[in-house]
């Protein structure tokens, strides 16, 4: 039997994020696995606060130009009006997606491809929302401005709304899905730092070594470490963490109520969003190519050998307390509030926050057992679009881990999603895909710019 098809006695999640919870609980409600004994690690207490799924909000849209994508989000769309997006998780608030008139960023190949997917492949019917509409097409400033209320600048040239879209309330949806886990009872939680893994031999994966010097082992392990996942195996040229700028403000009530019933905005031209404004909170932030933050490391596959290698990790505020985003970045959001938002362009933001992807070079997702190491299952790469996904990324991830394609979509998905048979030839910046920014910041030398 191949490895992909053994049932494990024994399997070890490391992370507890989206793609770690969410593979706990399928392997937990799979008959196969019942006897099956899971222990999922993680190094804070949960819900992390530095963990990309940890937030007040996330956008939930099958507004993709890749037709997989949009498919498998509309699926997720149908758990997120359930159950799962209830007591206020999920609003269906609609996602603007507009073009400015001069666009360098591809975005309107973005665009038009994504209108084209939702409504040819999805189906959804154009025309006005009042007249049962579900995607309506803005032609220029005046249709934008009859849906974007409240906002009297220049809001871009044109674009579509998709009413079926909306955001979910992050770390709720995670607490919601971490109690599902526990109901299980199936999966042993335990707070607790990874060091390394454990190899042997040069070609397996035993389990985990922890900080405090335990050994954890296991028959399967399951790398969920999102954005440092690059600490624990080489992934330079496949996956790397860039750091992504949010900023939130403060709102008025009379503000919340002008803005509130906006849907949410995302500008393909430049990668900057605004979030439907909620309990008198605004966020604006950029879907761009990130900060890198450069770390020298010992090599994590082979520690004992002196080589060190650098790559891009994460620094949060778990940390350094006082860390915000760099100038560049705050600028970056007061510009776009300028243009949308004249009236609250100069006000203080309330916090700010780099949060880090996990990015690979054309945006799919790494779900695929390693190549070189038996035992070892690696899930991340999530590059900043997997959270809308969470009803039912655990199991997509289990389709792959056992091997059981359940349709012709399911062998789609893991062609995507297999371990890249070349590395790419850089770390870091990757030249596929589309983002807002600068390619190339430092985060370091985004902070010192902001000193001088």
């Amino acid at each position: 039997m191949s490895q992909s098809r053994n049932i494990p006695p024994t399997v070890l999640i490391i992370g507890s994020g989206v793609f770690g919870l969410g593979t706990a609980y399928a392997l937990a409600q799979r008959l196969e696995y019942r006897n099956t004994k899971i222990t999922l690690l993680d190094r804070l207490e949960f819900p992390a606060q530095d963990a990309s799924s940890i937030d007040s909000s996330r956008i939930v849209r099958p507004d993709y130009p890749d037709a997989a994508y949009s498919k498998l989000a509309s699926q997720a769309r149908k758990y997120w009006r359930r159950d799962f997006g209830a007591d206020g998780r999920y609003t269906e608030s609609g996602l603007c997606l507009l073009l400015d008139e001069t666009d360098e960023n591809n975005g309107r190949d973005y665009l038009n491809k994504s209108l084209e997917n939702v409504r040819d492949k999805l189906g959804l019917k154009v025309g006005r929302r009042e007249e049962g509409g579900k995607i309506t097409v803005l032609n220029d400033l005046s249709d934008i401005r009859e849906v974007i209320k409240g906002m009297d600048g220049d809001l871009g040239r044109c674009g579509y709304v998709n009413w079926t879209s909306g955001w979910a309330q992050a770390e709720d949806a995670m607490k919601y899905l971490r109690t599902l886990v526990e109901e299980t009872g199936r999966v042993k939680f335990r707070r607790t730092e990874l060091k390394q893994l454990l190899f042997k031999n040069g070609d397996t994966v035993e389990g985990a070594e922890l900080t405090s010097g335990e050994q954890v082992t296991a028959d399967l392990t399951i790398l969920a470490t999102g954005a440092w996942t690059p600490k624990f195996l080489d992934l330079r040229g496949i996956a790397s963490a860039s750091g992504q700028i949010l900023t939130y403000l403060d709102l008025t009530q009379e503000e919340q109520d002008r803005l509130g019933s906006n849907p949410s905005i995302l500008n393909e031209s430049n990668g900057m969003f605004i979030i439907q404004p909620s309990n008198r909170v605004l966020k604006v932030a950029r879907h761009g190519y990130g900060y890198a933050n450069p770390t020298t490391i010992p090599h994590p596959e082979r520690p004992e050998s002196g080589e060190e290698i650098t790559v891009s990790l994460p620094r949060t505020k778990t940390d350094d307390p006082n860390l915000n985003v760099p100038l560049e970045g705050t600028k970056a959001c007061r510009e776009f509030l300028a243009r949308y938002l004249p009236d609250l362009a100069d006000r203080p933001f309330t916090h700010t926050r780099i949060c880090w992807y996990t990015d690979t070079p054309n945006s799919d997702w790494l779900i695929d057992y390693h190549p070189k190491y038996k035992g070892l299952f690696v899930t991340t790469g999530g590059s900043g679009h997997a959270y809308k996904f969470l009803p039912i990324i655990g199991d997509r991830i289990v389709d792959v881990l056992s091997g059981k394609d359940r349709n012709q979509f399911g062998a789609e998905l893991r062609k995507k999603w297999q371990w890249p048979k070349q590395k790419f030839r850089q770390d870091h910046v990757w030249t596929d895909g589309w983002r807002g920014g600068r390619k190339g910041m430092v985060l370091d030398e985004e902070l010192t710019r902001a000193k001088l």
